[in-house]
């Protein structure tokens, strides 16, 4: 379906299979070969209305792809000027895959501030529930009631836990997958209509943005789970998707670059 009514995906190509089908507000399904005959994926993505800063850290290109890579760093971080005094506080670490790595520059400095569009997709949901009800209630105090943090590989080595650790997740972590526990700010149901079927989209709170989740009933059928509602909390690990929208040098300034 995808390819036969997809349209070329942004920044992606002009080799191999790179297209993207329009589902549903901001929904779509992605098809991506790197040739005709080589293996392909389809994922869903999503277009974020609004924009969530992130300081760089790391910035890793895809072994198999050169159209993707995985941002890792801070996101909500402090501001850093008096215009963004007014800033909601409560930094926390964030990853995402990039589908447009080929927007980037050459090189980006740690700490550079990148404006991120990027949705969470449901790799396990472990409550859904009343917001007070969650593993940890301590959870409940920290800024906007969220606690989010980078998955780690079981099988790897741990990043280190100083002061720096949430910037560059190191080799122990998963690309693109967080762990939160987070309030449901509202609720949308999407339907899917080359099959009928629907999906949750959550915004949950977080500081300075609420981040946008995607949850399949039929999981959370076949793990027991009720359906989420505004005011009560979900709980698991998901992988976010997104894509550049700000914070990269614009034509001029790289024009600066490259003739002084």
């Amino acid at each position: 379906m995808v390819r036969e009514r997809g349209e070329p995906a942004p920044w992606r190509g002009p080799g191999g299979v790179h297209l993207r089908l329009s589902l549903a507000d901001g929904l779509e399904l992605r098809l991506d070969g790197e040739t005709a005959t080589a293996p392909q994926s389809l994922l869903p993505f999503f277009r974020v209305p609004h924009r969530l800063r992130v300081a760089v850290g790391s910035l890793a290109s895809a072994v198999d792809s050169p159209f993707d890579a995985v941002l890792t760093g801070v996101a909500n971080p402090p501001p850093p000027s008096a215009e963004l005094a007014d800033a909601e506080p409560g930094s926390f670490p964030f990853t995402t895959w990039l589908s447009d790595a080929r927007r980037l520059p050459a090189s980006v400095r740690p700490g550079q501030v990148l404006a991120v569009s990027s949705a969470g997709f449901a790799l396990d949901v472990t409550y859904v529930g009343p917001n007070d009800g969650g593993a940890d209630s301590r959870v409940l105090g920290l800024p906007r009631g969220a606690s989010i943090r980078l998955v780690s590989d079981p099988h790897e080595p741990q990043a280190n836990a100083g002061k720096d650790a949430c910037l560059d997740a190191g080799p122990g972590a998963v690309d693109g997958c967080v762990e939160l526990s987070a309030r449901v700010r509202s609720l949308r149901r999407l339907t899917n209509p080359l099959t009928d079927r629907t999906v949750e989209l959550c915004e949950v709170d977080a500081p300075g943005r609420p981040l946008q989740l995607f949850i399949s009933p039929w999981h959370l059928e076949e793990e027991g789970l009720p359906s989420p509602r505004p005011g009560w909390r979900v709980e698991g690990a998901f992988l976010f998707q997104g894509r550049v929208v700000g914070g990269l040098p614009g034509p001029s300034a790289r024009a600066r670059l490259v003739f002084g």
